[in-house]
Order: C-alpha cells, then sequence, then structure tokens
C-alpha cells in the first residue's frame, strides 16, 4: 500500500467562462486510514474542492491547474473516461443529499450490486450484507427489494454511504453525509466510517459545516475561506486553539450541548467569487485587520509540525467563549397553534397516535426524536399537508381543515412551513426572485412584492444580488437560506421549521438562530422547530416534546429535558448526541 493515499498540491479551480478562481492553490496529503475534515461556510469551495478529488468538476467550473494524484495515479494525467472509471472504485463520493445519489427506478439491492467490482457471486452477496449491517440497516431480502422512495431520508443517507463503502475504495469523499440523521443513526454511522477507514485504510475527506461531529472524527481538519485553505492542522488544537480569526469565529458560533457558553455568528457575509477583496479575502469581517491585511494576500507558515495558517496577524492562546443567557420560560397565555389527540397514517400503518400540544405567541417548540418517529408527519398535519389525520389542529382557537387545499388564504399565510431538503422544495427553472415571490402571489398582496423579497433575502442572511440566480447556481446552504427567506416573506404568526438548520454552516445556522430568536420576541412568532441537532434547541426552544414511535413520551421545558430528563429515550438522545467543549468565561 502507498505511503500516501491522497495528494493534492496547487489545485486551482475556475468558473467558465468568468474564470474566476472558485478553489486557488490548495494543497494537502492523506495517508491510508486518515480522515481530514474540511470546514467552512457554505461558498468557501468545500464541495467544489471535493469533487475534484474524483477529477470532476460542476457544470461552469474546471481545474485550471495542480495535481491529484490517488495513490500512484495521476488524476489529472487521465483522460476523461480512465478517470470516470475509476469513480466508485478507488475513489468513492458520498453527496450531501441522498436524492442525488440514488435512481429512484431501482431496488436497492441493484444499486449496490453496481458498486462491488472486486469479488461476484456470493461474495459479493456477503459483501452488500456486511456493509449494510455496518451502517445499522436490515439486509433481509425484503429490504433489499425496496426502491429509494419506500424509505426515510435517514435511511436514503445510509444506502448512499454503504453505496460508498461497498467497493472498498481507497479514498471516499464524504459531502455532509450525516445531515439528514437523527443522533443516534449519526453516532453508529460516524463510528462505522472511522472502523471502515481505518480497517480497509481507506483515506477520507470529510465535508461538513458540524464542528461537533468533526472534532469526533477528523484526525486533521482544514478550514476554508473564500476558495483557500486558511488554516489546517490537528484536530484538537486547531479547534481548541484556533490561531487564524476566521477559524476562531467557527468555532464560536458551534451550540453547546451543555448550555455554558453563547452561540456567536461572524458578523458579515463572505464574498462572491466574482467580487473578491484584494488581500486577505476575510480582512472585511476581522476585527484584527490592518491595511496591510487588505492589501496583501496572506502566503502559507507552518506555526508549529502539521499546523499551518494564512494570515498575517495570527491570534494566540486557548479560545474562550462568552456565558449564554437562559431562555425565560414564557408565562401560560393562550395558544397560537394547538394539537389536540392527533392520529396519522400512512396506508395503513400508523406513525402519530393521540399526539397533544401547544405552542403560543413569542415561543419555540422543538420536537425532537429519531428517525422515523414522527416528528414530519407532524409538521405536515399541521401545515395541512398531510390530511390523513383525526384530531384537531387549532388556530387561535379555530379548527383547520386537515387539508390546506381546504383551508382560507389567511390561514395558510399565518401558517408557513419550511422544508427539510432545499434541493426538492426549490424549482430548478426558476429564479431566486420569483421562488421567493411566489407565496406573495397566491396569497394575495403583490403590490410591494420586490421590496418584500429583498427584504426576506435580508432577513435569511442573503445578498440581494442572489435574487437573480437559479438554484443550481447555489451552494447547499444557500437554496436552504432561500427556502426560509420563501416562508418569511408572507410574515407568517406560525413557522414550521423541518430540519431547516441541516444544510447549513454553522456561522449562518447561529445567524438563523440569531433571526428567528428576533422574529420570535419582537413579532410574537410562533415556531415548531424539528431539528436532530439536540445541541441546538438549548439556543432556541423554550419547550422540548420528544416523540418515539409516534408518541410523546417527554414534554417539558427545554432547561429541564436537559438538565433533568425522566424518560431513558430522552437520556439514549442526550448521551449519543456530539458535543464540541470549549470554556466559557465565568
Amino acid at each position: 500500500m502507498s505511503a500516501t493515499a491522497l495528494d493534492a498540491a496547487g489545485v486551482e479551480i475556475r468558473g467558465v467562462p468568468s474564470e474566476a478562481a472558485i478553489v486557488a492553490d490548495v494543497s494537502f496529503t492523506l495517508a491510508p486510514g486518515e480522515i481530514l475534515g474540511l470546514i467552512g461556510e457554505s461558498g468557501s469551495g468545500k464541495t467544489t474542492l471535493g469533487l475534484a478529488m474524483l477529477r470532476y468538476c460542476k457544470r461552469g467550473t474546471r481545474i485550471a491547474d495542480g495535481r491529484i494524484r490517488v495513490g500512484d495515479t495521476e488524476l489529472t494525467d487521465l483522460p476523461p473516461k480512465q478517470a470516470a472509471a475509476l469513480r466508485g472504485r478507488r475513489v468513492a463520493y458520498i453527496p450531501q443529499s441522498p436524492g442525488s445519489a440514488l435512481n429512484p427506478a431501482l431496488k436497492l439491492y441493484t444499486q449496490l450490486a453496481e458498486g462491488v467490482h472486486d469479488v461476484s457471486g456470493s461474495a459479493a452477496a456477503d459483501r452488500i450484507m456486511q456493509v449494510l449491517a455496518e451502517v445499522a440497516l436490515p439486509n433481509d431480502d425484503e429490504f433489499l427489494r425496496r426502491y429509494p422512495h419506500q424509505l426515510s431520508g435517514g435511511q436514503q443517507q445510509r444506502i448512499a454511504i454503504a453505496m460508498a463503502f461497498v467497493g472498498r475504495p481507497e479514498v471516499v469523499v464524504l459531502d455532509e453525509p450525516t445531515t439528514g440523521l437523527d443522533v443516534t443513526t449519526q453516532k453508529r454511522v460516524l463510528t462505522t466510517i472511522r472502523e471502515m477507514c481505518e480497517r480497509h485504510g481507506t483515506a477520507g475527506v470529510y465535508i461538513s459545516h458540524d464542528m461537533a461531529v468533526v472534532a469526533e472524527l477528523a484526525d486533521r481538519i482544514a478550514v476554508m475561506y473564500s476558495g483557500r485553505i486558511v488554516e489546517t492542522g490537528p484536530t484538537t488544537e486547531v479547534l481548541n486553539e484556533p490561531r487564524h480569526h476566521y477559524t476562531a469565529g467557527l468555532v464560536l458560533a458551534v451550540p453547546d450541548l451543555d448550555g455554558e457558553r453563547a452561540m456567536q455568528a461572524i458578523d458579515g457575509q463572505a464574498p462572491s467569487p466574482l467580487d473578491r477583496p484584494a488581500g486577505c479575502a476575510f480582512a472585511p469581517r476581522c476585527a484584527a485587520a490592518t491595511d496591510e491585511c487588505r492589501t496583501d494576500v496572506p502566503l502559507v507558515q507552518e506555526l508549529a509540525a502539521g499546523h499551518e495558517i494564512r494570515c498575517l496577524h495570527p491570534r494566540s492562546g486557548r479560545l474562550v467563549a462568552d456565558p449564554r443567557v437562559s431562555q425565560p420560560v414564557s408565562e401560560a397565555v393562550e395558544p397560537v397553534l394547538e394539537v389536540r389527540e392527533v392520529r396519522a397514517w400512512y396506508t395503513d400503518t400508523a406513525v402519530l397516535q393521540d399526539v397533544s400540544l401547544a405552542v403560543s405567541a413569542g415561543s419555540c417548540l422543538a420536537l425532537l426524536g429519531e428517525s422515523g418517529s414522527g416528528k414530519t408527519t407532524l409538521s405536515r398535519c399541521l401545515a395541512g399537508l398531510h390530511p390523513k389525520h383525526e384530531g384537531s389542529v387549532l388556530l387561535h382557537g379555530t379548527e383547520l381543515a386537515p387539508s390546506s387545499t381546504k383551508r382560507t388564504r389567511e390561514q395558510r399565510r399565518q401558517v408557513q412551513y419550511v422544508f427539510q431538503n432545499p434541493y426538492e422544495s426549490l424549482n430548478p427553472r426558476r429564479r431566486v426572485r420569483d421562488l421567493v415571490a411566489q407565496p406573495i402571489s397566491v396569497l394575495g398582496g403583490d403590490s410591494e412584492g420586490t421590496d418584500r423579497v429583498i427584504e426576506a433575502l435580508e432577513l435569511a442572511a442573503l445578498r440581494p444580488d442572489i435574487a437573480e440566480r437559479y438554484p443550481d447556481q447555489l451552494s447547499g446552504g444557500e437554496r436552504q437560506r432561500v427556502a426560509i427567506a420563501r416562508a418569511l416573506v408572507t410574515r407568517p404568526e406560525v413557522l414550521i421549521c423541518d430540519e431547516i438548520t441541516s444544510a447549513l454552516d454553522v456561522s449562518v445556522q447561529s445567524a438563523i438562530v440569531d433571526l428567528l430568536q428576533d422574529l420570535r420576541e419582537k413579532m410574537g412568532l410562533a415556531l415548531v422547530f424539528v431539528t436532530h441537532n439536540i445541541a441546538l434547541v438549548r439556543n432556541i426552544a423554550q419547550q422540548v416534546a420528544i416523540l418515539r414511535d409516534g408518541r410523546i413520551v417527554e414534554q417539558a421545558p427545554a432547561e429541564e429535558v436537559f438538565t433533568a430528563p425522566r424518560h431513558e429515550y430522552t437520556r439514549s438522545l442526550l448521551s449519543d448526541a456530539p458535543n464540541f467543549h470549549l470554556e466559557a468565561r465565568s
């Protein structure tokens, strides 16, 4: 086995035809079995760089310079067909959205079998069974005969992970592979990824915005900003004593499961590749920037063995965060939205059983539970998107029709829904401005549509120029923020958020949480917040409901759930949640 599994040197990726540098001068090496955590805000170039490791470029981009070597094979020297033949064999990829990895027309066994290239017959079948067990999925014939649409989002993601590892590649690029997973499954999958990389000598490039996950999984971390790696080094060293001010900002934006420190968003926004400033690209957002930073591009300097940085004025010392201010539990008031004894099902299978809860104006109720527990089904019942349910959903004391098509325009305006997957919820053939304006035209009041669109985009931390783009021209995090803007444009009273931060980097996640808190406090917005990110719940919710197998097993104020959980299932979820410890000022 080669001493180096992956070697990238001077990689530069440019846009076509703009020739803007999307990724510039990126170099790193990976040993067999080593995992590199690649982190940074949306639009920093993480996914573009990850795809380049497969000698693959997204539409409108090209590899302009540099070398990419897998083992002893120089990918950049291979003809396109030969490079494509290595994908899935020597280098594999797990996309952020499982919908883009799975063929809806093929059964699971067929898709998994396509990735087995080194064995055949019973050995191939045994390999498939083994990999499914490793990602905590059934490996019986009935399950393997299913199609992707018959799986939950978490199950689809685990199938995508199995497809990548079933061919025993030398390198695997993992693009947010645990985004759609609950904490219990995420812990199992992360353990599996680590074990499989070690057992098979597979090097991993783990692209993520979840610093807590990267802290548990990665051997080293590379921090990207505006197309460049600005800091790289051993995981513990980079996270506890970051030397670049941008890295420090990302760490401070991570939610704290222990509830001791506050989430702090980074001021400003990352620049577009078409309009990057001279000098250090982070200078406009950096409190330590000088005139020199605004004119000179920092060169790579080694601060310690294996710890490199691009910064003219590095910070020093351990990072200390501000303490978190506890969210007060509001006094009991008349609920805006109320659920009474709701039961729901798919075909003949019950997925919700006797669920009752309420959310008041200016408060946030978080729904927690594993994949398949009924969180999304309950959310869809509230919005009238799952009419096959019984029981009552009341808005300001008035019972709502089960189907949104039978609700009034005003009722639909008051209750808005943000879907989990922006790749499926946004029409790829419409510009962002039209997508965000659509609810106004449908529900009335389009006389001030343009101003409302810009206002909604700014609320969702998006630049106004995003309005002229199409969804495929946006990063995953930018797409999700467009979906949030589309819901906010109607100025609703109830906002149902179904995993809306799962595709967002930690800084934007922190900004969105601050936004939602501001809307909740100043405008009296009632939030129903569905999430797998348990640490985030402590920073946004006043009440928490824990679902398991379609029933609420525990419902209490958020602080009580985190400090004194009563149900064994709640304690299990909290113990499985990843957590990054950082000292808070006393």
